[in-house]
């Protein structure tokens, strides 16, 4: 056997040295998303000729990655490896898990399994993306195995912020693999499921071969809360707000919305959903049963206005300070319906998304110009995270006690303090496989090691959500000088946001021929009668103005060229 350097933190011991062995597998583990980084969480397991998919979801993409607007697994890469797909396990409905799955379709041949709430969630993507998924989507309860190709697997109940969440134990003909999902121990969560610990607990009796289990909240200490942890300071907040109350949080947060819900049922306030994803999560989790609205409490977000400001929650979307999203366009005056005004509260009770932290900065900074008054978790418990703290990983591994560990879903620090927990609980007596995307986990009757490294691709979807970005043409982008990119250079007034400088396009690799100086013409006439219609906190606020010219002019070139070239904002303040 021979020892793979340079890749381990430094402080942990020998037992978390990777080996790699020559001896035969009986099973495979895949590894490509989701370790060592946030996002695109995706496995394999291998055992003869039967591949399963655990997941298949995407990336948000970061401020290095111009025009970019998912990051997925490569289907290819994919293919490659493991060719087909005898089925596709999902653990919940978040993007992170789900989202690439249309992307992949293709590549599954067998049914994919999940719990009802979370296949509701993808066929509506499915749809969107017009895949034909009849006869393909098999929902599942948490109490009955399923077989696949041989294979038994058992999908288990735990908490965590979205309904129907599951782990995943796999039986093999090496051993059981448990793939915790993402959990955290709720004994009171509201909608009365609870993590199973019982069933937890049998099968760490019986005895797991691998642990595969989220690495988060790794180094958050204690337990993380209860989802009825928020509901003390909630309460106080409708006990006191004299006029209307706004609540941001994920659309996906269904259980801290039926706490919301709840709450304005008992204050006598009528709740508006605000915003494209938590009006239809919402929709679809009343429609079958995860979320209680009790008639006549729901009114339109066009009838808010109509009520008085004291008998109105409003739950909209913009946690992460999402220029478009309901929140922000309230926030500077811009929303058709609902408008903020001074004594209003507004609520974040979501966390900050790393990276995200300036434009919500700057979204409160718009409300509080509004005269609302701001509550987050900084001020108040208004939210509690759905990922399991150090003592509730702790506590998944002494209940399982699984002869090798593999931490996922985190960054390379996550795993690391999650592998050290590991250790503590274990004292040794679990074998910790720290490894990333592109590892191949091999396990047979005797334990694990890892063997050689896999292919793991990723692809980049330009805005159009339908074209993918190849490494050549982002590398363009990022320096400015690729193909199909305009730069709209504007100067705004920085006290008035009026326009000072004149708007001046300039094209590189953009189509040229006659018509182009009038195109380019006619496009610097929009931009200016762009700025002219958005309201003055709008136009101060340069990430607002820099998303609007950036939508607006390449729905311009679209419709008046047929192309859709990557717009680059540039504005100067004078």
């Amino acid at each position: 056997m021979r020892v793979r350097p340079g890749r381990y933190a430094a402080g942990i011991s020998p037992q978390f040295l990777v080996m790699v062995h020559s001896r035969s597998p009986v099973v495979e583990v895949l590894l490509l998303g989701g370790v060592g980084e946030f996002g695109m969480n995706m496995m394999a397991v291998r055992c003869g000729a039967t591949s399963i998919l655990v997941d298949a979801g995407v990336m948000f993409p970061g401020p290095e990655h111009f025009g970019v607007d998912l990051v997925i697994p490569d289907a290819r890469a994919v293919a490659n490896e493991i060719g087909p797909v005898s089925a596709l396990l999902l653990t919940h409905g978040h993007e992170d898990h789900i989202g690439a799955v249309p992307y992949l379709w293709d590549l599954v041949e067998g049914p994919v399994y999940g719990t009802r709430f979370t296949l509701a969630l993808l066929e509506r993507k499915l749809a969107e993306h017009g895949c034909d998924y009849s006869g393909r989507l098999s929902a599942v309860s948490t109490s009955e195995p399923i077989e696949v190709d041989g294979l038994s697997v058992e999908f288990i109940r735990v908490s965590h912020s979205i309904p129907d969440a599951a782990a995943l134990a796999i039986h093999t003909p090496a051993g059981t693999l448990l793939h915790s999902g993402d959990f955290k121990f709720d004994q009171t969560p509201p909608d009365g499921r609870p993590t199973d610990v019982r069933r937890l607990a049998d099968l760490g009796r019986a005895g797991v071969l691998a642990l595969f289990s989220d690495s988060t909240n790794a180094s958050r200490p204690g337990h993380s809360g209860s989802e009825r942890h928020v509901l003390p300071a909630l309460e106080e907040i409708f006990a006191t707000a004299r006029r209307r109350l706004v609540v941001t949080t994920f659309s996906s947060s269904l259980h801290r919305i039926q706490l919301l819900v709840d709450l304005a049922e008992r204050f006598g306030r009528q709740v508006a959903f605000v915003g494209r994803g938590i009006v239809e999560n919402s929709e679809l989790a009343a429609r079958l049963g995860y979320l209680r609205l009790p008639a006549g409490l729901r009114v339109a977000e066009t009838d808010v206005e109509k009520l008085p400001p004291e008998k109105v929650l409003c739950i909209v979307t913009g946690s992460q300070g999402e220029p478009f999203a309901a929140l922000s366009r309230m926030a500077v005056g811009a929303h058709r319906h609902v408008r903020l005004e001074a004594g209003d509260v507004v609520v974040f009770s979501a966390r900050a998304i790393p990276g995200n932290r300036r434009a919500i900065e700057r979204l409160m900074n718009h409300i509080a110009r509004r005269g609302a008054r701001i509550v987050d978790d900084e001020d108040k418990r208004v939210h509690v995270s759905g990922h399991g703290s150090e003592e509730d990983l702790k506590l998944m591994l002494s209940l399982i006690s699984p002869r090798c560990f593999v931490p996922i879903h985190g960054e390379y620090r996550h795993l690391a303090h999650h592998a050290r927990l590991a250790e503590q609980v274990s004292d040794g007596g679990t074998t910790v496989l720290l490894a990333e995307n592109g590892d191949r986990l091999c396990f047979d009757a005797t334990g694990g090691w890892v063997g050689e490294p896999v292919q793991a691709g990723r692809v980049l979807i330009d805005g159009t959500r339908t074209g993918e970005v190849a490494d050549e043409v982002l590398r363009d982008r990022r320096h400015l000088a690729g193909d199909g990119v305009v730069v709209a250079v504007m100067g705004l007034n920085a006290h008035t946001g009026q326009i000072e400088q004149e708007p001046e396009l300039i094209t590189r690799g953009f189509v040229v021929d006659e018509t182009t100086d009038a195109l380019l013409d006619a496009a610097a006439v929009r931009l200016r009668a762009l700025v002219a219609e958005a309201s003055v906190e709008e136009r101060l606020d340069q990430g607002v103005m820099k998303e609007q010219v950036q939508v607006e002019l390449q729905r311009f070139f679209r419709k008046r060229s047929g192309r859709r070239p990557l717009v680059l904002p540039v504005i100067m303040e004078t």
